[in-house]
């Protein structure tokens, strides 16, 4: 009997709060899947070029990054699972009423906490499972990284790791469930749905006046950062910082009573429907929820700014590495002696390196200095180089060397200081490279040699993307998460503190679909206020941003955009969507 009316009340509890075990799984999915990072395609590929200590790192970084995550994701289940007991505070002082002893009550509470906790985790680690496959993929493709590698994987051990950080999770709501309800008194449990917060009333003028101020404020903040850029970290930076939350605040404190004047100045808005009971119910909310909105506003920016910049960054990485290593390999050898002539080429394909069978392009000259100290390039080399590479890259040569060009006859002997090779693969990368190493490693009988390889300037580049995109997707979709979870809660909560007010207007002849149309309303206003102002942010944010990535390259905007759009469409719009199913499904059922 106990079990099933356990059951029974999380089933219930779903249907009314399926908020709750969202945010639930979203959690258990999203910690399962950077915790199984070892078994992504891109590591994968790292770990099998020799670059073992690059993914060991990332994943130290992962899992010391994973403990902030739960950190937040346990505060959000505390308020969320806090939330859930509150609405149903009489409910259970009605069983202590009937008879039941606290601590049957305690145990009923745990034991219902115990089944939602195990069907979160199974449906939330078998959508991770899925997602990991699916961000394989992605990242796969991303970072160019040949399909063949792909395959499908779970990992055992990022399993165990999410169970145990979520059991702990759970355990934890347990205990703060029991000692809260061990504190209360039964009248308060009876009485906790009829106790009403304290609006404090503020003049429509106020109002006005504190929105107007809030924008200032925000245009200032704004210009500060368009004009100083990003990487000024002095007194007048925090002084923007300061200004941009302070007129977040303000925004959100004055705009209930901003939208109410405007709607006034146009009465056949203002009194058409239900938008009358809209404004004033809106305006009743925002009085008690305007400093969470600030802060809302503030996770949404950093959930879009660090999205899209992680993904946008892809593109400029990219061009760092070619700009860094233009060529597939360059070996540089410096002879025991200066003027000692040396046949690179015929030395490489003794060692099993042939580059007429390995390369495309490529050339081989010394670095000379003629009989009056000059230092470069001998014409004739050049324009072999210029031909092979063209203008650009061959000039980039030479302002890389300190080089110039001499003429192929000075009437003096040149010194050969420097010999290099340099080539393009062809056919076979992977082989060619393997080769080259092989061969350099058995270069013996020269003064010393240098060499580096684009797959090997890749891989170190590659490293520094799949940390920033992995990390930038791990922290935005937890803030956007948390900012959607508290949201949906809020506006839940609010919607069974108003489920009076919905009956009295039942009773006036207001049909059920204008009803909950004014629900819908209400909960777009919520949710997609904040949003409009941290993408605002976002797009004054990634200006700037974008002003000093261009000294290197540019942001991807078409895929960063993609991306953060997905993610916001996915998981704020499904918070979105379950809030006001949820929200019509309380005031059905109070009608």
């Amino acid at each position: 009997m106990f079990s099933k009316l356990a059951v029974k009340n999380v089933g219930r509890s779903f249907r009314d709060y399926g908020v709750y075990f969202l945010t639930v799984a979203f959690g258990v999915c999203l910690f399962y899947v950077f915790n199984a990072l070892e078994t992504q395609t891109v590591l994968q590929y790292l770990s099998g070029n020799q670059r073992q200590d690059l993914v060991d790192s990332i994943m130290r970084l992962i899992g010391m990054l994973s403990v902030f995550v739960w950190v937040v994701l346990a505060f959000l289940i505390l308020y969320a699972s806090g939330f859930l007991v509150r609405r149903r505070s009489r409910e259970l002082g009605t069983y202590l009423l009937l008879g039941m002893e606290r601590r049957q009550v305690a145990g009923l509470l745990l034991a219902e906490t115990a089944f939602t906790a195990l069907t979160a985790l199974a449906v939330g680690l078998a959508l991770g499972v899925v997602l990991s496959q699916a961000l394989s993929v992605f990242t796969a493709g991303l970072f160019a990284v040949p399909q063949t590698a792909f395959r499908f994987s779970v990992s055992v051990p990022a399993l165990v790791r999410t169970a145990l950080a979520f059991v702990g999770i759970f355990l934890l709501v347990m205990v703060c469930h029991t000692l809260s309800l061990f504190r209360k008194r039964l009248i308060d449990l009876l009485r906790a749905n009829r106790t009403n917060q304290e609006l404090k009333a503020r003049s429509l003028g106020a109002s006005v006046a504190l929105f107007l101020v809030g924008c200032a404020l925000l245009g200032v903040a704004y210009a500060m950062l368009l004009i100083r850029g990003m990487l000024r970290v002095d007194a007048l930076f925090w002084v923007m910082i300061g200004l941009g939350s302070l007129g977040t605040l303000l925004f959100f404190r004055g705009l209930s009573g901003f939208l109410l004047r405007l709607c006034q100045g146009s009465k056949k808005l203002y009194y058409k429907g239900l938008n009358l009971f809209i404004l004033r119910q809106f305006n009743a909310g925002i009085n008690t929820t305007y400093r969470s909105m600030t802060v809302i506003c503030l996770m949404l920016l950093l959930a879009i700014g660090i999205t899209a910049t992680s993904v946008g960054l892809n593109n400029t990485v990219e061009r760092m590495t070619e700009e860094a290593q233009p060529w597939s390999v360059e070996l540089t050898v410096w002879p025991e002696e200066e003027g000692q002539a040396m046949d690179l080429p015929a030395a490489l394909a003794e060692r099993g390196f042939d580059p007429d069978r390995w390369c495309g392009p490529w050339a081989a000259f010394p670095l000379c200095r003629d009989s009056q100290g000059e230092f470069g390039l001998r014409e004739a080399d050049y324009a072999a180089l210029e031909s092979a590479w063209g203008t650009e890259r061959a000039q980039a040569f030479l302002k890389h060397q300190g080089a110039e060009v001499l003429p192929n006859d000075d009437g003096g002997a040149y010194t050969a200081v420097l010999w290099h090779f340099l080539a393009d693969y062809a056919g076979d990368p992977q082989g060619a490279e393997e080769a080259f190493l092989a061969a350099v490693s058995d270069l013996t009988n020269t003064g010393g040699y240098s060499y580096s390889t684009k797959q090997a300037a890749w891989m170190d580049l590659m490293g520094t993307k799949v940390l920033v995109l992995f990390i930038g997707l791990y922290l935005g979709v937890v803030f956007l998460v948390a900012s959607a979870a508290v949201l949906a809660l809020q506006q839940l909560s609010q919607a069974a503190d108003s489920a009076g007010r919905y009956q009295i207007l039942s009773r006036l002849g207001v049909s059920e679909r204008d009803r909950g149309r004014s629900v819908d309303v209400q909960v777009f206003l919520a949710f997609f206020l904040p949003l409009a102002l941290a993408l605002i942010h976002a797009v004054v944010g990634m200006t700037a941003a974008n002003e000093i990535i261009a000294q290197v390259g540019r942001v991807d905007v078409g895929a960063s955009g993609a991306v953060t759009a997905l993610l916001l469409v996915a998981v704020y719009g499904g918070y979105f969507l379950a809030t006001c199913w949820g929200s019509r499904r309380m005031l059905r059922a109070s009608a």
